[in-house]
């Protein structure tokens, strides 16, 4: 049944005994007779035939509940619905056997729900959420295309799938043992799968005592080592460094390469582009609606999604398109704001050489390389939360420091902590500079301890810029942030720096992000939890081409977006490229 308006109750925030029910007593359609909203005993129901979507409910919602979408065009096909006013999604994936199809989408808006409903762990209800249809049905709604078989042949148990869930830091809770014991080998290709994702060292470690990354990694292995017919990876680049992610891309394509139909969720648009042949864009709204696009080449793809437009189905799903297109300035004139000496750190058998620098006023400073380099501890060292060893360094400036791993004992709101670390808040400037560019307006009413990762990744954000300071530094601020929250963060941190007048300082794995936001760069390379050291600050253009270099990989400028593009191995562009010495060409 097509579908033109679309209403959704956030259940957790819908708090209808508390409150005198506004969105019953100001509706217009209850106004005049018709029971377009009811209240039971349990919840609030909203008639979405009767609904005008005059958006009354959602503004007089003091616990900002209430969700309607008048859409530009009808939806039809509903694959799947999880109750009265709840997310629905529309479409699913196709997959190519020998082929990595990647999902490309804003967090909250059905990936995840499509990678489930194909792996089986989900059966489609095809909207039909009080009786769930047959099997047959569901073979049925799909009769004549590409699904239809492969529907027939997951619920006759013929296709065997694997999932690799996007939550893998929740592993050691569900698992105990070393990581040797999870990992069940049934394709004969234990050591070659090791070697290729670098766990030769952590194979007797226990697996509560294993970092994000080596998580991830673990996690990945063990869905490879399965024998199956269709692979899932959801969001397999979170946690890990740069070149982890190149060895994860190039050790997904190789399993394609051996005939598996693969299909990946993936945030990281340098990721995506080494990974897929082809992507699909998920489309809708956060927490409401998604619709999954027919299938298109990954360069398109992620251009189409970057302009928000979907040029062959004529939909426009973003109002504007997202630029990509980097600064580099370099500040010739400006005020140096911190200058720090030759650095030495020894912690345990790590040791960080840094070479002296100093950061400019306005200036945003982007700092790369692999995991356990030092980027973390110059990061400390900066802020004053430990001493190098060689040196005294006292910096003049006020230092906010947002750290790595995000852990909050906070008990209130997420309004009570912004309100705690900022006498602004509230008020037009920083609802203006803060809140909104972070999208935190719909969770203030929120308790912090029960944030997602996401959520608490933003919050955190906004704390170290309400705090009182001249200089910001940021460690890892795109985890677990989909690329359009990415893209605002990089805009509003540009806008924020420059119109403030102060410093910052950004750790980060996404070469996109720190391409677009930096000024100029700290290159740290060494051995992982040996030896790192880094250089003194440097263009971005030249240390963009050495930490590329590093990698073994090049990158070109899109000539559409802007963005930068990562060259297939081997490829015409990456061979030239590389013997001009051109790893990073604008």
């Amino acid at each position: 049944m097509p579908t033109s308006r679309i209403a959704v109750i956030d259940r957790k925030k819908c708090r209808f005994n508390e409150c005198d029910k506004p969105c019953i007593r100001f509706c217009p359609g209850v106004r005049s007779g018709d029971e377009t909203i009811l209240a039971d005993e349990e919840k609030i129901i909203i008639n979405e035939d009767l609904c005008i979507g005059c958006g009354i409910c959602t503004k007089k919602c003091q616990f900002k509940a209430l969700t309607v979408i008048n859409l530009a065009h009808e939806l039809t096909d509903m694959v799947h619905q999880f109750g009265k006013n709840t997310f629905r999604l529309y479409g699913l994936p196709v997959l190519k056997k020998g082929e990595v199809i990647g999902l490309l989408g804003a967090n909250g808006i059905g990936k995840t729900t499509a990678l489930q409903i194909l792996s089986g762990s989900i059966r489609p209800n095809l909207g039909n959420f009080d009786i769930s249809p047959s099997e047959t049905d569901v073979i049925k709604k799909f009769r004549g295309t590409e699904l239809q078989n492969y529907l027939v042949d997951l619920f006759s148990g013929k296709m065997k799938t694997v999932y690799k869930p996007q939550q893998v830091d929740s592993i050691p809770h569900i698992v105990k043992g070393k990581v040797r014991d999870l990992l069940k080998d049934e394709r004969g290709k234990f050591d070659e799968i090791i070697e290729k994702l670098n766990l030769i060292k952590i194979l007797d470690r226990d697996i509560n005592k294993l970092s994000g990354g080596e998580l991830q990694r673990l996690a990945i292995a063990q869905t490879m080592l399965k024998d199956a017919d269709v692979y899932y990876f959801d969001e397999p680049s979170s946690f890990l460094d740069a070149k982890q992610r190149l060895a994860v891309a190039r050790t997904i394509r190789e399993f394609a390469a051996e005939g598996k139909a693969i299909m990946v969720v993936e945030h990281d648009l340098a990721t995506l582009d080494l990974l897929a042949d082809n992507v699909h864009i998920v489309y809708g709204h956060a927490g409401v609606y998604g619709v999954i696009s027919k299938l298109y080449s990954t360069r398109r793809g992620i251009n189409m999604y970057l302009e928000g437009f979907i040029r062959e189905e004529n939909i426009r799903f973003r109002n504007e398109s997202i630029s990509l297109r980097g600064y580099g300035q370099v500040f010739k004139s400006a005020v140096k704001v911190i200058e720090y000496p030759d650095i030495i750190k020894k912690m345990g058998e790590f040791t960080a050489d840094i070479k002296a620098g100093f950061i400019y006023s306005g200036e945003i400073l982007g700092v790369f390389g692999a995991n356990a380099l030092g980027k973390t501890t110059f990061a400390k060292i900066l802020s004053g939360e430990i001493k190098p060893d060689n040196c005294k360094l006292d910096t003049k400036i006020t230092i906010s420091y947002k750290p790595q791993y995000l852990v909050s004992d906070f008990t209130g709101s997420v309004a009570e902590l912004l309100a705690s670390v900022s006498k602004y808040f509230g008020t037009t400037e920083y609802n203006k500079e803060i809140l909104h560019p972070l999208d935190l307006d719909g969770i203030l009413d929120n308790n912090v301890s029960k944030l997602s990762g996401g959520e608490l990744q933003r919050v955190a954000i906004a704390v170290a810029l309400s705090k009182e300071s001249g200089f910001v530094l940021l460690d890892e601020p795109s985890a677990y942030l989909d690329v359009e929250q990415r893209v605002k963060f990089s805009k509003m941190i540009r806008r924020f720096i420059e119109n403030g007048k102060k410093t910052c300082m950004i750790i980060d794995h996404d070469i996109l992000l720190l391409d677009y936001v930096s000024d100029r760069t700290v290159l740290f390379l060494g051995e992982s939890g040996i030896s790192g050291r880094a250089k003194s600050p440097q263009t971005l253009e030249k240390g963009m081409n050495d930490f590329l270099k590093d990698l073994d990989i090049t990158f070109r400028k899109d000539a559409e977006s802007g963005r930068p593009r990562a060259n297939k191995p081997g490829s015409q562009k990456d061979v030239n490229q590389k013997h001009k010495d051109k790893y990073y060409s604008k």
